[in-house]
């Protein structure tokens, strides 16, 4: 039964791990874009601290004597039930939630309700920008055909398909959830102590809030480019230091903690909150949420192969491979960055859409 549970919450993680940042990307004006769609991973990063500190306070009080009951088996004989029924509180509030936000206005346009989009987006960002965004939209003359998944897979869109299924699978490999999942066990390897390596942990996810928080107040101003550029190439840097740490066996001391935290910081104000910025608007209207469907897939793939093999990787290869291999996964990003993905600062997604229409009649020529 907890397999099969699990399987239902991973299906409802899943919708809504790709939702919110499309739902974000097609709701927020685009001078804001950026930012909101960034507030998205810096929720992510609060809600792990937040379990963080909820775990370590449950484990604390295990074993403690309650009425007796059910309360003592769930908070005390058998805490992790408590540890896994807690989530079910913000998944509620976000649920209650859902029934006070309007729907997306790109969608509605989708469906013709054109009168229903404007009004909504008057409310959102002015008359004079929703009558713009309308008429960006109306102009693309979008048919059946567009909104069918075959649209990607014509030349024209070839490179946003690239971006959408390499982009999310390579902030995956890169190792963070190999990090936040196995962070005590890495830990314990450097010579930490359970309750260090469980404070090191609260750390990891404290550094993972506040640097997110770069990204949100610059990815508007210096654009997505630049972000992945210096986080992605701080973070390969990190990772090759750390292997090195472990190889030559420095192990005591701050130095792992500190790299660890830098691999952390690089993450958080680039991959973290940029892949989902980027991949909310490369993707023409008509097929965005099947496209973002295909991104989160190859994310939660990523996501997958790293939470099965870190714990083989650290047993058969040791701590130091570990990380190295974890850097040369990181590295295509910073090609994928060069090569392929465009600047989309301040561009509505109807003008990144004319983007690729007006680059692929350039490669025609």
């Amino acid at each position: 039964m907890l397999i099969v549970f699990r399987l239902v919450g991973g299906v409802g993680i899943g919708v809504a791990s790709m939702v919110s940042p499309l739902y974000i990307s097609e709701f927020a004006p685009s001078r804001l874009r950026g930012t909101m769609v960034s507030l998205y991973q810096l929720a992510l990063t609060i809600g792990i601290v937040a379990a963080y500190f909820s775990n370590a306070f449950l484990a604390s009080h295990a074993g403690d004597h309650f009425a007796g009951g059910q309360a003592e088996k769930i908070f005390s004989a058998e805490v992790w039930r408590a540890m896994l029924g807690l989530g079910g509180v913000p998944a509620l509030i976000f649920l209650l939630s859902l029934f006070l936000v309007p729907e997306s206005p790109r969608w509605l346009l989708t469906k013709g309700q054109t009168a229903r989009a404007k009004s909504i987006l008057i409310k959102i960002d002015g008359e004079q920008a929703a009558n713009k965004e309308v008429n960006a939209f109306l102009s693309q003359n979008e048919t059946e055909e567009d909104a069918s998944l075959k649209t990607l897979f014509k030349p024209v869109y070839r490179k946003a398909l690239w971006i959408g299924l390499l982009l999310p699978f390579l902030s995956q490999v890169c190792g963070i959830n190999a990090v936040i999942y196995y962070g005590p066990r890495i830990l314990e390897q450097a010579g930490f102590t359970l309750n260090n390596a469980l404070g090191g942990q609260v750390t990891i996810g404290l550094i993972n809030v506040i640097f997110t928080f770069v990204a949100i107040f610059t990815v508007d101003k210096w654009g997505r480019k630049p972000l992945l550029y210096v986080g992605i190439g701080g973070a390969v840097l990190s990772l090759v230091i750390i292997g090195i740490l472990f190889q030559a066996g420095i192990i005591s001391g701050p130095w792992i903690l500190i790299f660890i935290l830098a691999f952390i910081a690089c993450f958080a104000f680039s991959f973290g909150p940029v892949c989902w910025v980027v991949i909310g608007e490369i993707f023409p209207n008509g097929i965005r949420g099947k496209a973002m469907s295909l991104a989160t897939l190859t994310l939660w793939i990523g996501n997958f192969f790293v939470g099965q093999l870190t714990p083989l990787m650290l047993e058969g290869l040791g701590s130091a491979w570990t990380f190295w291999i974890f850097a040369i996964c990181c590295s295509p990003a910073l090609y994928l960055t060069w090569k392929l993905i465009p600047e989309t600062k301040g561009r509505s997604l109807e003008e990144i859409d004319a983007h690729w229409q007006a680059d692929h009649a350039n490669n025609v020529k």
